[in-house]
């Protein structure tokens, strides 16, 4: 532990990841609104002005949406930089100073890169591989600070052997699976954050049940695993794995209404934002086993 988990370091670390799962959810509202065009252009949000102006074309509710989401990027710049700072100097004398540096560096790179692809998705009138790129990029952003978190505050691990360890690598490269087939499914379907932004021209029911069915595999796992750590008597992975399901099989349901229902707007955004906690739930059950992406034989 480098900083008091309620210390003001130890929050700003905290803020760190709601800020990045925040980044997601205010781009899936720019989305949802329609106002993917708000600001037609980048750096710029209008030609000659880096805010909206009167009587902008694109509509005064359009241009804010676009321009807040962006605004909430400058917030997350300087809070990863703040976090740098902190990170440095709290690391001097650490063991692990050159993953904590390296973790706090790679969110400030990964935050400019955001405001370069979210340019470039502008630039290209919102073509759904940028948009899936910026999603994407949170998401690895949101593990990235979520590491941080835990290297700056100490984490309790509970090692894991044998079917268990195996098994968890798997729920996390499932997760990310599903997550990646969600923004096929996005690219394919409305809510495109522009009535004239171009699609991925798949049939948007086909890659919906593609999605459906990994996402069946997921919580199928993810129960045998649960059983599995219940059994092992591991009390902190138990938890973890319980957060998992109960926000896995949530997002599951939310994913269900929102196909029923036509897709609205709310639903929508309940899912982008059920999406987020599934992944920031995997990955911390990831840490807390000290397991990591690289799958593993059954020993």
């Amino acid at each position: 532990m480098l900083v008091a988990k309620k210390s003001l370091p130890g929050r700003l670390f905290g803020l760190l990841v709601f800020l990045q799962g925040a980044l997601i959810v205010t781009g899936g509202a720019v989305r949802l609104t329609g106002s993917g065009l708000g600001c037609p252009t980048w750096p710029e949000c209008t030609p000659g002005s880096y805010t909206p102006v009167p009587y902008q074309a694109e509509g005064a509710l359009h241009a804010w949406i676009e321009f807040g989401n962006r605004l909430l990027t400058f917030v997350l710049l300087f809070t990863a930089v703040a976090a740098l700072i902190v990170a440095v100097k709290s690391s001097k004398n650490a063991v692990m100073k050159t993953r904590v540096r390296i973790l706090a560096a790679l969110q400030l790179l990964g935050i400019l890169g955001q405001g370069v692809l979210g340019g470039i998705t502008v630039l290209t009138d919102l073509h759904p591989i940028p948009v899936a790129g910026h999603f994407l990029l949170s998401i690895f952003l949101i593990a990235g600070a979520l590491s941080l978190r835990f290297e700056m505050i100490g984490i309790s691990r509970e090692k894991v052997e044998g079917l268990i360890a195996a098994l968890i690598p798997i729920l996390l490269w499932l997760t990310l699976i599903v997550l990646i087939i969600g923004t096929v499914v996005t690219g394919s379907g409305p809510h495109a954050g522009d009535e004239n932004a171009k699609r991925f021209g798949l049939d948007p029911k086909s890659v919906s049940w593609l999605h459906a069915d990994f996402v069946i595999a997921l919580l199928v796992l993810s129960t045998i695993l649960w059983l599995l750590i219940k059994q092992s008597g591991s009390a902190i992975l138990t938890r973890k794995i319980q957060i998992f399901l109960l926000v896995a099989f949530a997002q599951g349901g939310i994913g269900y209404i929102q196909y029923l229902t036509g897709l609205p707007e709310i639903i929508v955004g309940a899912h982008l934002l059920g999406a987020t906690l599934v992944w920031g739930s995997a990955w911390s059950l990831i840490k807390h086993s000290g397991s990591s992406f690289r799958l593993r034989k059954v020993s």
